[in-house]
């Protein structure tokens, strides 16, 4: 068997097509709509048709599909761990902990390899990042790399960890609670907002009129 077959059975056909898809344009079928920016992607699609999209986009065309949110980090994309960690093997990718979420870069951020006092002894097997802890790669994108060139790691999760039973699927039963979970996530922001909103002190509330005593005969 050829490497290039050891990888294609190694990685997800929706990988690929997430790690060169470009984010966070704003979508012109909603460009009038707020929070219209393209961050999602969908792995039932593969990105296919679509490639990135928006929150209404997903509404529309991907109800009941496995959706993921892309966000942002000093401009590189991220994805949080307990998202993708569902559907892909994320074994030796160096993952960090960004507003208080655990998250992995999609693709490299290369920077020269730093020498001397301080050095970090972990560095990426592919892009030579240094690393916080010793894991082999710095992102998705890495570990991709290093299966196509090695095949010594894989993206494909053991069958009993899979967060989609074939049950589940068939009846459109695993889209629903990744969409429910999506739904849930986008809207804390919201309640968190309103809540604070009720909370907080009226400044400008108007004191009661003074009232005196009456004199003692």
């Amino acid at each position: 068997m050829t490497m290039r077959r050891v990888a294609a059975s190694l990685v997800p056909p929706w990988l690929e097509p997430l790690l060169t898809t470009p984010f966070f344009s704003i979508c012109s079928a909603h460009a009038e709509a707020a929070r219209n920016e393209r961050n999602m992607f969908c792995l039932d699609c593969g990105g296919a048709d679509s490639g990135a999209f928006c929150l209404y986009c997903r509404s529309e065309r991907h109800a009941g599909h496995r959706v993921i949110q892309i966000r942002r980090s000093s401009y590189h994309d991220v994805v949080r761990v307990a998202e993708i960690q569902k559907v892909l093997d994320i074994g030796g990718v160096q993952t960090y902990v960004i507003n208080s979420a655990r998250v992995l870069f999609l693709n490299e951020r290369p920077q020269p390899r730093a020498s001397g006092k301080g050095a970090s002894p972990h560095t990426c097997e592919i892009c030579a990042r240094s690393l916080l802890d010793p894991f082999r790669f710095c992102s998705l994108g890495c570990k991709l790399v290093g299966i196509q060139r090695n095949g010594d790691a894989t993206f494909v999760l053991p069958p009993d960890e899979e967060d989609d039973k074939p049950a589940a699927s068939a009846a459109g039963g695993g889209g629903r609670r990744w969409e429910d979970a999506a739904e849930e996530e986008q809207n804390k922001t919201v309640r968190s907002r309103d809540f604070r909103s009720a909370t907080l002190p009226n400044s400008r509330r108007r004191k009661g009129i003074p009232r005196r005593a009456p004199l003692s005969s």
